[in-house]
């Protein structure tokens, strides 16, 4: 088998396209089991880091944003929960009436990077990845804030993290820097849109594609590397 490929999942826990991608991604890692072998590590990106303190209305927030109607947005929802039926995300969006500020839940997921259990050698999710599926769950199947700090402790505990450090983390400003450094770091890379899935830091898939692109340019990879 070759090395593990670092996989770098440039995301927001607030976009729906994101959880598609990391649940196409895992299945096609899963798919290839015994051809590739890579780990995953969660990276900063906020689709609207100047969002207030309590969100704003959805539907007015993505009319004033992209100027998209009713209908629309209706079809674009329908579209997204087929899309997630598909790799088995359960999106509930008529639950989900309010886009929120995700700079803490960026925050509580870079300290579970560094402090928390790390990707297993067979392909088993870390905490860090716990957490961001449990931030998914959250917000798009729940309908909850990813920016309430309930929320976000509770996401914590079903990732097997310690809550008195997440806690501390919440309550504080710790990782703020190392956050914002990231998110500067990608944007000066030219990523202004994700999902970005970037692959030992040079080969980049833009976007939440289906898994059968996700099977091939990874094990294309992985033999250039053997």
């Amino acid at each position: 088998m070759s090395r593990t490929l670092q996989i770098d999942f440039v995301s927001d826990v607030s976009c729906p396209w994101c959880a598609i991608g990391l649940a196409a991604l895992e299945r096609a890692l899963a798919n290839l089991a015994g051809e590739v072998k890579a780990t995953i590590h969660f990276q900063p990106f906020e689709l609207n880091p100047g969002m207030p303190p309590g969100g704003e209305d959805i539907g007015e927030h993505l009319s004033r944003k992209y100027g998209s109607s009713d209908v629309q947005r209706a079809a674009s929802r329908e579209m997204l929960r087929q899309r997630g039926q598909d790799v088995g995300v359960d999106f509930r969006l008529e639950a989900r009436s309010r886009i929120y500020n995700t700079f803490d839940a960026h925050r509580l997921l870079h300290w579970a990077g560094e402090e928390g259990a790390p990707e297993g050698e067979g392909g088993e999710p870390g905490q860090q990845r716990r957490l961001k599926k449990a931030l998914f769950t959250a917000y798009f199947t729940d309908g909850r804030s990813p920016e309430a700090r309930d929320v976000l402790l509770d996401a914590a505990a079903q990732a097997g993290l310690d809550l008195v450090r997440a806690a501390q983390v919440l309550d504080s400003d710790e990782y703020a820097d190392a956050v914002r450094e990231r998110e500067t770091f990608y944007r000066d890379n030219d990523i202004h849109a994700v999902p970005a899935t970037i692959i030992d830091g040079r080969a980049l898939i833009p976007g939440g594609q289906p898994v059968e692109v996700f099977e091939r340019i990874l094990r294309k990879f992985a033999e250039r590397e053997t």
